[in-house]
């Protein structure tokens, strides 16, 4: 950059920092309630948060936001949750968020295949894919399968159920379930529509995915809002507690586990630090809910279900919900701006419930009253009373409040400030703590104020060499939505959080200063061409008459042997008969107490299961997968206790050796047996896990097999119709 642009950004920076008013920020301030989890990889699968133009290597439960791409080598898979959907990639899949809010979620897929899963969508919610050629937004729930050629001139659309639009070229198209649709030619569109082939082996893979959501115990406890809900029933078991209801206890195989432990920090705008986890469940639990120690033992409070009749607030996510320790040692509290000084230690403990979280980013009191009371049962006022002293007042020493879970021994974690902000393994750098120490010391509800270096936007992902060709990283899209402004530099970024003393910026902030920079620096924006009008509009598929055929040369040109029709739809975003469910309305059988039969009414009849399934054997199958997880609690319970008790009878014999004054030789006999007896149960530990999950894929196999015999045998026979009536008799009695 040139040396007058650096001065003009910096100038911008600082006139910022000086006349925002002192006061708390609007309510169009507040960020996103929700991100997209990266939830699943499998081979070869790249990352470049927003603004770095680096390359690493991709991390599951990296949350991933506006700005950020994602690139999957050939053979790879990947997989994204937002909300109640679901977004699958192929090999050699280019893919990024170019916006993505509470209201919208807009994709750019510049190359390769993406399968999105919607479950529900709000009335005030939009789905939209941008392509080299087109941009395809969806209407209904339903499965859609886009896929964009190298050559970036020709996209296919599979539309299996639901319904969507196709704008580009100046036309539009309807596409209608069980249609395939290709589209060539970017300054006129030509359709060429078919009926949906067979699937391939990843339409198989996505189908499985969508049926492991679908079944998963958990959403009898957790709201489906929750981001991660679906990988809890594997890892864990739910069990009553008095005083906070159903918990879910996590299986760990680690000895001294504590939640927020084993994972690392990283710089996620525009929230900040932000906890990444490195249990394949570590998503829901460390970003909703909260954590409880109970019966020696770590357990997971969540965000509930819907309820018919009480009113629902959708979970907002949060980027950690811990407080932070303060003292001569501890960097709770204090702001740094540029960087941590020597020999300064940053310690947390994770919240429990009734406690309040308390943002470090810029937020209205709306968003603190939301991000609360879905995460946990707590009183407004006291959220209120929170939101006046931190945030309006700056005060984050939190005076007078009892946190439960910083008393608790080994709740406290703490590392290097080094390693905090480089984002390195917290589990390998941790701080040995004083159990008294931390228990007294002051607690604090923001994160430490400091500024990230780029290594903690890039995360722990090594840097790689995998990633899209530099032509198709340019490739513009075709949007019919205009999105925000390309993502700002880092270094621009980083300079305008030190200007703020440590603390992340506001999203209008980073927006105003995008586009200084752009104009400054003669940037490029994003590679978005905005789609002109339509000036034709057809339907194409099942919905068509085949008396209207269009004109081969005709711009908006639809091959295909139905024919099209003009078609008005009323609103641009819903067609008049789109089958939603309220967002606040009942979801997934609700009224089923048991839970074991799905309800499948928030979708359009033909994007229901089929019907022929035997909803007795899914009945019985449900069930024996909660037995089974049930008995695999039980004994990962019994099991911890022992271990409890161990631990325990270990501790009393070093405290009596220590008032006895025991000699250095007995000290350290006492902990060699220590460290024996730790490695003896962390074997057990995994000698659990390993039996559980060969239980469990015995009991896969075996329904297996029983859903393929229940599926050869033959349909029942229609029952004999009704012997018909006389005339007369068919007439009502006066």
């Amino acid at each position: 950059m040139k040396p007058r642009a650096v001065i003009t950004v910096l100038i911008l920076i600082f006139t910022f920092a000086l006349v925002s008013p002192k006061r708390a920020a609007a309510d169009d301030e507040d960020p996103p309630s929700r991100v997209a989890r990266l939830s699943f990889t499998s081979g070869e699968v790249s990352f470049d948060p927003a603004g770095t133009d680096e390359w690493v290597s991709a991390e599951v439960n990296r949350p991933i936001t506006t700005g950020d791409k994602l690139w999957t080598a050939d053979g790879a898979r990947a997989e994204l949750h937002v909300g109640s959907a679901a977004v699958r990639l192929s090999g050699t899949t280019g893919f990024s968020f170019l916006n993505l809010n509470d209201q919208i979620m807009q994709i750019q897929l510049t190359e390769g295949t993406i399968y999105v899963s919607v479950r529900r969508l709000g009335d005030n919610e939009s789905i939209e894919v941008d392509t080299p050629n087109l941009a395809f937004s969806i209407l209904r729930p339903g499965r859609y399968r886009l896929n964009v050629n190298e050559a970036g001139d020709t996209t296919i659309i599979n539309v299996r159920d639901g319904e969507g639009e196709v704008t580009g070229g100046g036309s539009s198209f309807t596409v209608h379930p069980g249609d395939q649709g290709y589209f060539t030619g970017t300054d006129s569109l030509s359709a060429d529509v078919q009926p949906v082939p067979g699937e391939d082996d990843f339409d198989n893979w996505c189908s499985e995915r969508d049926l492991r959501e679908e079944h998963a115990v958990a959403r009898k406890y957790v709201s489906d809002d929750v981001i991660g809900y679906e990988d809890l029933d594997d890892n864990g078991g739910w069990r009553p507690v008095p005083e906070y209801g159903t918990v879910w206890f996590p299986h760990t195989v680690v000895v001294g586990w504590a939640p927020y432990r084993y994972g690392h920090w990283a710089w996620v705008s525009p929230w900040g630090w932000t906890w990444v986890d490195d249990a394949p469940w570590g998503f829901a639990p460390f970003h909703y809910g909260r954590w409880v120690y109970v019966g020696g033992a770590w357990g997971w409070i969540p965000a509930g279900p819907r309820v018919v009749g009480v009113a629902y607030v959708r979970p907002v996510y949060a980027p950690a919900l811990v407080a932070w320790v303060g003292g001569p040692r501890f960097a709770g509290g204090v702001a740094f701006g540029g960087g941590f000084a020597a020999g300064v230690s940053v310690g947390w403990f994770p919240l429990g419930p009734r406690e309040v979280f308390v943002p470090s980013y810029p937020v209205s009191r709306r968003y603190v009253n939301n991000v609360n009371i879905s995460n946990t049962t707590v009183n407004e006022t006291v959220v209120n009373n929170y939101y006046n002293t931190t945030i309006v007042n700056k005060n984050v020493t939190v005076n007078n409040v009892h946190y439960v879970n910083q008393n608790v021994s080994g709740a406290v974690t703490a590392t290097s400030g080094q390693a905090f902000s480089s984002a390195q393994p917290v589990g390998r750098n941790m701080v040995a703590v004083n159990q008294r120490e931390v228990a007294a010391a002051p607690a604090y509800s923001a994160a430490p104020a400091v500024a990230p270096p780029k290594q903690a936007v890039l995360g722990a992902g090594a840097a790689t060499r995998v990633q899209p060709p530099a032509a198709l990283q340019n490739r513009a899209v075709v949007a019919k939505t205009a999105p925000p402004p390309a993502p700002l530099p880092f270094a621009q970024k980083q300079q305008a959080i030190q200007a703020n003393q440590g603390r992340p910026i506001s999203i209008t902030q980073s927006r105003q200063l995008a586009v200084q920079q752009a104009q400054t620096a003669h940037v490029a924006a994003a590679p978005v061409k905005i789609a002109p009008p339509p000036t034709k509009t057809m339907a194409v598929g099942n919905a068509t008459h085949p008396n209207t055929a269009v004109s081969p040369n005709t711009q908006g040109q639809v091959n295909n042997n139905r024919g099209v029709q003009p078609v008005q739809p009323t609103n641009p975003n819903r067609p008049p008969t789109a089958i939603n469910t309220p967002q606040n309305g009942n979801v997934n059988g609700a009224n089923n107490s048991n839970g074991n039969i799905k309800n499948y009414n928030d979708r359009p009849v033909n994007a229901r299961p089929n019907s022929s399934v035997n909803p007795q054997l899914e009945q019985q199958h449900t069930q024996q997968l909660q037995q089974l997880q049930q008995k695999h609690d039980q004994e990962y319970q019994k099991l911890q206790q022992q271990q409890q008790q161990q631990q325990l009878q270990q501790e009393q014999q070093q405290q009596k050796l220590a008032q006895q004054n025991a000699d250095k030789l007995k000290q350290e006999q006492l902990q060699q047996k220590q460290q024996q007896i730790q490695q003896q149960q962390q074997q057990q530990l995994q000698k659990l896990q390993e039996k559980q999950n060969a239980e469990r894929q015995q009991l896969n196999a075996k329904q297996e097999t029983e859903h393929a015999h229940a599926a050869d045998r033959p349909a029942p026979k229609p029952a004999p119709a009704p012997a018909k009536k006389d005339k007369e008799e068919d007439k009502p009695h006066h």
